[in-house]
C-alpha cells in the first residue's frame, strides 16, 4: 500500500489526492519524514523514492515484512532541522500503531531527537551521516548510523587523495580546503578535517557556505588565493553543480574537486554539465541496475506504472540506490527482530534488531541486494557496522559514473578516539547512563 499524505509545519494537508491508509490487524507502521521540494529535493526525492520503491515491492511480493502490511504516511520536512521534529512528533504514532522507527535522511534532524528517541524507545536512523559518537550503541543505544559515519568518509576521502599522489607519506606539505554545507550536517566535519592534516602532514581550511548554496563566488575566490592542492566537497542539493561551475569558472581543476558522500549523483552533476567531467566522489553503493532486487522494482513497479519517481531515468540514480539501500537495511532489521519477538514486533524491539544486522554476502544474495549493499554488521558498541567506501568518477561525454578504486577503509583507529571522547562528554553532560555491553543481560536487553 503506497500513500502520500504531507504534513507540514502545525497543519496537516493532502499534498496529493489520495486517500490516508487505514491500518489493520498485521500491519506494521513506518512513518517517511519526506522532503520532495525546494533546493534540496533532489536528494529526498531519490532517497525515499528508493525506500517506498523497496517496501512496495515487499509488499506485492511478500505481503510485507514477516508476513507484516507496511503502511507509511509522508511529513513534508523541506530538510529544515524544526519541521522534521515536528513531523517526528505527528508521525511516531498512526491510528494507535507506534512508529518503528524514525529516518529522516538529516544529521539536524536525527540529532535533534536523539534524546527524544530514546524516550519513546523509537530508533532514529541517519544512514551513511548523524552524530558521530552515536556509534557508541553503548550511550547511544536509540540511534544508529548503518553504513559509514562521517569520520570514516572523511578519512576514506583522505586516503584516496593519498593514492592520487602516490601514497600517504606524499600528503606532507599539501594543502586542503574543505568546502562545506553551512549546516549541522556541514560543520561535522569540520575539526576531523584538521586532526587529519595534523596526522598526515598537510594543512587544511575549512570554508562555510551558507544554506542553500546557490552563490559561490566569494568562496572560490577565497579558494583561488588561497592555492589549495584538493577541495573537499561536503556538499548537499543545490550546492554542489554550483560548486563544480563555480570551480571551474575560477580554474581549479575539476579532478582536485572531491565530492564526499552527498555530493555524488547524477542531479549533482547533470546540471554542472561539461564542468562536472572528471569531478570524483566517494560512494558506499555503485550506480546502475547492479542488482536482482533493482530488476525487480523495475519489472514489478515502474513496467506496471507503480513506481514513486516521476522520472525514470533516475532509476538506478545514487541517490535512489541508496534509498533501495536503506529500505533493505530497515527491513532487514525487522526481519532480526521478528525472527526473536515474533511477527508483530514494537519500536523497542526493532531497535534490537538494527543492533544485531549480519548483512553478509550470503545474506544480501538471498534479498537480491549483493552488488548493491554493502556488507554491514552493527553490535551494541558499533552502530554503524560498515565502515569502507570507494570512489567514483564522472564521465560526461558517456552520462555516467566509473568506478575510480577499490574498496578503502576508514581510520577507524583516529576516530574512534575521538567517538570516545565524544561519547564520555555526552555520558558526563547529558545525564546518559551507558550499558556495559560485555554483559549479556545488558547487551540483549531489548527496551533499554
Amino acid at each position: 500500500m503506497k500513500t502520500k499524505i504531507w504534513i507540514t509545519g502545525l497543519a496537516m494537508a493532502t499534498a496529493m489526492s489520495v486517500t490516508a491508509p487505514v491500518m489493520a490487524e498485521g500491519d506494521v507502521y513506518i512513518p517517511m519524514p519526506v522532503y520532495r521540494v525546494g533546493p534540496y529535493a533532489t536528494g529526498g526525492t531519490g532517497y525515499f523514492g528508493g525506500i517506498i520503491d523497496y517496501y512496495t515491492l515487499m509488499n506485492m511480493k511478500e505481503g510485507g515484512v514477516g508476513g507484516m502490511n507496511i503502511i507509511w504516511n509522508e511529513c513534508e520536512t523541506n530538510y529544515n532541522d524544526q519541521k522534521g521534529v515536528e513531523c517526528y512528533h505527528r508521525q511516531k504514532e498512526f491510528q494507535g500503531k507506534q512508529a518503528l522507527f524514525f529516518d529522516p535522511l538529516s544529521v539536524g534532524i536525527s540529532t535533534s531527537l536523539v534524546a527524544q528517541g530514546r524516550k519513546d524507545k523509537i530508533a532514529i536512523i541517519a544512514v551513511n551521516h548523524g552524530r558521530t559518537e552515536g556509534q557508541r550503541g553503548d550511550v547511544f543505544p536509540y540511534y544508529f548510523m548503518p553504513g559509514i559515519n562521517t569520520y570514516d568518509e572523511h578519512s576514506i576521502i583522505t586516503a584516496y587523495i593519498g593514492q592520487l599522489e602516490g601514497g600517504m607519506e606524499n600528503l606532507a606539505g599539501k594543502k586542503i580546503v574543505l568546502l562545506f554545507h553551512g549546516s549541522t550536517y556541514g560543520r561535522e566535519a569540520v575539526e576531523f578535517t584538521h586532526m587529519l592534516c595534523e596526522k598526515h602532514g598537510c594543512s587544511s581550511e575549512a570554508i562555510e557556505v551558507p544554506h542553500p548554496g546557490n552563490e559561490q563566488t566569494s568562496q572560490w575566490l577565497k579558494i583561488r588565493r588561497s592555492k589549495p592542492d584538493y577541495v573537499v566537497l561536503r556538499g548537499w542539493g543545490v550546492m554542489n553543480p554550483v560548486a563544480m561551475q563555480t570551480g571551474v569558472r575560477m580554474g581549479f581543476p575539476i579532478s582536485n574537486l572531491i565530492g564526499n558522500i552527498w555530493s555524488n549523483d547524477d542531479g549533482d552533476v547533470k546540471p554542472a554539465g561539461s564542468s562536472a567531467n572528471g569531478y570524483q566522489a566517494i560512494t558506499t553503493h555503485p550506480t546502475g541496475r547492479v542488482a536482482k532486487v533493482i530488476d525487480e522494482i523495475v519489472e514489478n513497479l515502474y513496467e506496471q506504472g507503480k513506481g514513486d519517481l516521476e522520472d525514470k531515468s533516475r532509476i538506478g540514480s545514487n541517490y535512489w540506490n541508496l534509498g533501495v539501500m536503506a529500505g533493505v537495511i530497515h527491513l532487514e532489521a525487522v526481519r532480526v527482530a521478528q525472527a526473536r519477538f515474533g511477527a508483530d514486533v514494537n519500536s523497542a524491539q526493532v531497535r534490537w534488531g538494527f543492533e544485531n544486522l549480519n548483512l553478509d554476502t550470503a545474506r544480501l544474495t538471498e534479498l537480491g541486494a549483493n552488488g548493491l549493499v554493502p556488507e554491514i554488521k552493527t553490535n551494541c558498541m558499533d552502530h554503524v557496522g560498515g565502515h569502507q567506501a570507494k570512489f567514483m568518477r564522472w564521465v560526461y561525454a558517456e552520462t555516467k559514473w566509473e568506478v575510480a578504486s577499490d574498496w578503502i577503509d576508514g581510520d577507524v583507529e583516529l576516530s574512534q578516539a575521538i567517538i570516545d571522547a565524544k561519547a564520555e562528554n555526552a555520558i558526563a553532560n547529558e545525564g546518559i547512563t551507558p550499558r556495559d555491553c560485555n554483559d549479556p543481560a545488558q547487551r540483549d536487553d531489548f527496551e533499554v
